[in-house]
């Protein structure tokens, strides 16, 4: 039986985007809606949390230093002295940023989302390290789980509403022949964040389904990790040697939040990792 520990105690409204930060030797992770941004050395215990002045969606480590947050009003950087500056802003009322991912090439994929889930009125946009912006997706409800395999050729993608899991092949930084990989049925939730292991296969977080699933790639489920709160957002391979999963979770929505709700989980040993790139910008 796998089991699990808690990694941080915490309550998170919308705990979310778990990135291994390989240089800092930390992990990373968000409260969407409280507007924090964390991070976790499991060596030492030592943790931060700073504070945004939006909702934020996803950050990930610049390659050098500092951090990348994709935002309400699009895609800012934490410089190594903690200022702030916006690399590419763009306000659209009623819309929100979402999960993102840097793929192979150092580019950041950048999702939104309306705050209804309007269906059309998200957006994944690709964002060059010049700043520079390509609308990749434009009729999207909820733009979540992004990553690529080891290789690079395939891109996955998560949209939650679909229920699905798809596939793109993927060269120089351009998607075609999008697939679906897996679909999730009735009863087990709304696939959310996503994580790609050294193997090539996908590991899915479950939005109200109380689990991690693993599936290979040919899109068969060949592992499940249930955990005891509902609202699972997203997973990453940590550590060192990048073996540990990583799981965030939300208490918002609930009306009896289990007590790890809102916390950050690990499953010690659950696989193996891939490196993840560093924002090129």
């Amino acid at each position: 039986m796998t089991t699990y520990e808690v990694a941080v105690r915490a309550e998170a409204t919308l705990g979310e985007g778990p990135t291994w930060d390989a240089v800092g030797g930390r992990l990373l992770w968000i409260d969407i809606l409280g507007g924090r941004v964390h991070t976790y050395d499991p060596a030492s215990g030592r943790r931060t949390v700073r504070t945004t002045e939006q909702h934020v969606g996803a950050v990930k480590p610049r390659v050098g230093g500092g951090l990348v947050l994709n935002l309400r009003d699009g895609v800012g950087l934490l410089d190594p002295d903690g200022s702030f500056r916006w690399l590419h802003r763009e306000v659209v009322p009623g819309r929100r940023a979402n999960d993102a991912a840097v793929a192979p090439d150092g580019a950041l994929w950048a999702g939104t989302m309306r705050y209804d889930e309007a269906p059309g009125g998200g957006t994944l946009s690709r964002i060059g390290g010049d700043g520079s912006v390509e609308v990749v997706l434009d009729d999207v409800a909820v733009s979540n789980g992004t990553g690529w395999s080891p290789d690079g050729r395939l891109m996955y993608y998560i949209d939650s509403p679909t229920r699905r899991v798809d596939v793109f092949d993927h060269a120089d930084g351009r998607i075609t022949n999008r697939r679906p990989l897996a679909g999730i049925e009735d009863g087990a939730g709304f696939p959310d964040g996503l994580t790609v292991d050294a193997d090539g296969c996908v590991w899915v977080a479950l939005w109200d389904g109380g689990a991690v699933r693993r599936y290979t790639p040919d899109g068969r489920l060949d592992r499940e990790i249930v955990l005891p709160t509902p609202r699972i957002t997203a997973c990453a391979f940590g550590g060192a040697d990048l073996t540990d999963l990583y799981i965030t979770t939300a208490r918002v929505g609930l009306d009896a939040p289990h007590p790890v709700a809102g916390s950050l989980l690990v499953v010690p040993g659950a696989g193996k990792g891939l490196a993840q790139p560093a924002f090129a910008g």
